[in-house]
């Protein structure tokens, strides 16, 4: 299946970051400064290079978690007016991460002890509003993803704190994947991952392409960014001169 006769999902215009080290007496650190992309629905772009190349931070700016120091980072899911992040209020980006951009980070951060059912169900039970039926129903969706996930039934009550990094970076997809989203950020989410739980994310990603979602990915594993890739850009052309 193919999108991409649509309107890009993602746009970044011009963007360039660099990190002020205030520790060292103001010293300036450029990353990037002409990064131009667009991604598109139905298209998994990732993001190559080695190590310290910037690839997370780039993500991050996409996300809004750090702010972008020139230029437009603009979302704009179907049938929705386009956002330019680097200028959106706050409730405007809690909006946008609530509906529209899944972030797979490399850590799970969640409530101390929250079960592992309720941390994948909660961004289906943000949306039903005291709603019984709806919130057994997210509760119903969590236990199918946390079973296709392979997290054994018996830790569904427990919170995922207590789990090894693979349990907890598969709560991690569940809770982020549980809600369809147009745009998807995934940093490394098959780095701690054994075979058989790397290739269900692998169709996991493939499921989302073919749902319309665009994709920006960062995998350590060769392998996993060939088999979801539609596209590859390395980062280093975006990188600053020395």
């Amino acid at each position: 299946m193919t999108h991409l006769a649509s309107e890009p999902i993602l746009q970044l215009q011009g963007v360039a970051k660099c990190f002020t080290l205030h520790h060292q007496h103001g010293a300036v650190l450029p990353v990037f400064d002409h990064v131009n992309l667009s991604v598109h629905p139905g298209e998994c772009l990732v993001l190559d290079g080695p190590s310290g190349m910037g690839k997370s931070t780039l993500l991050k700016l996409i996300y809004a978690n750090y702010r972008a120091s020139a230029g437009r980072i603009v979302v704009q899911a179907p049938g929705q007016p386009a956002l330019d992040v680097t200028q959106a209020s706050p409730r405007e980006l809690v909006a946008l991460r609530r509906h529209t951009i899944g972030y797979v980070s490399q850590f799970l951060r969640v409530i101390p002890r929250v079960s592992a059912l309720d941390v994948v169900a909660e961004p289906l039970a943000e949306d039903a509003a005291g709603d019984e039926q709806a919130l057994a129903a997210a509760r119903e969706s969590a236990k199918t993803w946390l079973a296709r996930l392979r997290i054994p039934e018996r830790l569904w009550p427990l919170p995922p704190a207590t789990f090894s990094g693979g349990e907890q970076q598969r709560v991690n997809i569940a809770r982020n994947l549980i809600k369809p989203k147009p745009l998807l950020l995934l940093d490394e989410p098959t780095a701690s991952l054994d075979a058989a739980n790397t290739q269900t994310v692998v169709e996991l990603i493939r499921e989302a392409r073919e749902r319309g979602a665009a994709l920006v990915g960062i995998f350590h594993d060769a392998h996993v960014g060939e088999a979801v890739a539609t596209r590859r850009v390395p980062v280093a052309h975006f990188r600053s001169a020395p």
